[in-house]
């Protein structure tokens, strides 16, 4: 008896280790200026690649220390950023062997604007960005803010832990489908991590679309992902939404027990914590997101049979 307590234990252990505890509350200042590093870092990716179709060129994704822009080109040279969440660093490394970085602490959003402008410089890398922040109200420019200076790095880490626990399953929900779908990638302008899967079919034009949204929903689309909890619902939690929304979503049922469909945002929600506190937190993730897409590819009359894995 003793034995199966320990191996228990054990279990339990490794689950919160790979699933841990990340109330907003508890990182909501650190949040908000990590949210303004990854946008500077972001742009940076975005003024150094191409335009991919719906802005696949612009995402970061998840790495095994925590987040990267992966190779980009610079001339003949390429280069990489990486935000390091176990030793914390900014690590910007070139193809000729240069290497540079950015600590992360504790600083402003212009602080780190600066060192890490400097840091390309130091390398050769002259890269010129838009200073404003999207995707977020009342902003300002990364060069002026000093309003968002905070860095608890025990928090990040178990952020990157989160990303890393839900990257491994939307990787496995992503392989199910052989229709056109977009990587497992993080949104720095709505810090997000999103999979996105299509019909294959154009959608009808947004009225009033900006630019952006103009590409983004050029075609019909399915989309999943984890936000960390800013907005309106103030809690982290998984969302699908189904674009254009056909009639009859809000009544679909769903996977597992606890997921609902909000009214107020137009999508299917499942609670970080619900998935956390699982028996097992894969498997609950994995129906959350296997049961919205059925739901909103069944009512939006995509061809099933042909765009997934038999």
């Amino acid at each position: 008896m003793t034995l199966i307590i320990r191996v228990l234990r054990v279990i339990l252990w490794q689950m919160s280790d790979a699933w841990p505890s990340l109330p907003l509350e508890e990182w909501k200042d650190t949040c908000a200026t990590l949210h303004m590093w990854t946008q500077i870092v972001g742009k940076v990716r975005l003024a150094q690649t191409p335009l991919v179709n719906h802005w696949w060129n612009v995402p970061l994704y998840v790495s095994a220390r925590g987040l990267t822009t992966t190779a980009m080109p610079y001339g003949k040279t390429f280069f990489e950023m990486e935000f390091d969440f176990i030793d914390h660093n900014l690590m910007i490394k070139c193809s000729d062997g240069g290497t540079s970085s950015v600590a992360l602490r504790p600083k402003s959003v212009a602080v780190f604007y600066q060192e890490t402008m400097t840091a390309l410089g130091k390398l050769g890398l002259k890269v010129d960005i838009w200073k404003m922040p999207v995707e977020i109200p009342d902003p300002i420019p990364f060069d002026q803010d000093h309003q968002h200076a905070s860095y608890d790095p025990e928090c990040v880490n178990r952020f990157w832990r989160v990303l890393r626990a839900s990257d491994r399953v939307m990787q496995e929900f992503r392989s199910r489908f052989i229709g056109k779908c977009s990587p497992v990638h993080f949104f720095w302008g709505s810090f997000d991590l999103a999979v996105t899967r299509f019909s294959g079919r154009p959608a009808p034009p947004r009225p009033d679309a900006d630019v952006i949204t103009r590409e983004a929903y050029s075609h019909e689309v399915i989309s999943h992902g984890w936000w960390p909890g800013h907005g309106p619902l103030g809690k982290p939690a998984y969302y699908s939404y189904t674009a254009p929304a056909p009639e009859g979503l809000s009544a679909a049922k769903l996977r597992p027990a606890e997921a609902i469909y909000s009214t107020d945002l137009s999508e299917y929600l499942l609670l970080y914590d619900d998935v956390r506190t699982a028996a097992d937190p894969d498997a609950a993730l994995m129906d959350f997101l296997q049961s919205t897409y059925e739901a909103g590819a069944t009512l939006a009359n995509w061809d099933r049979a042909s765009l997934e894995r038999l």
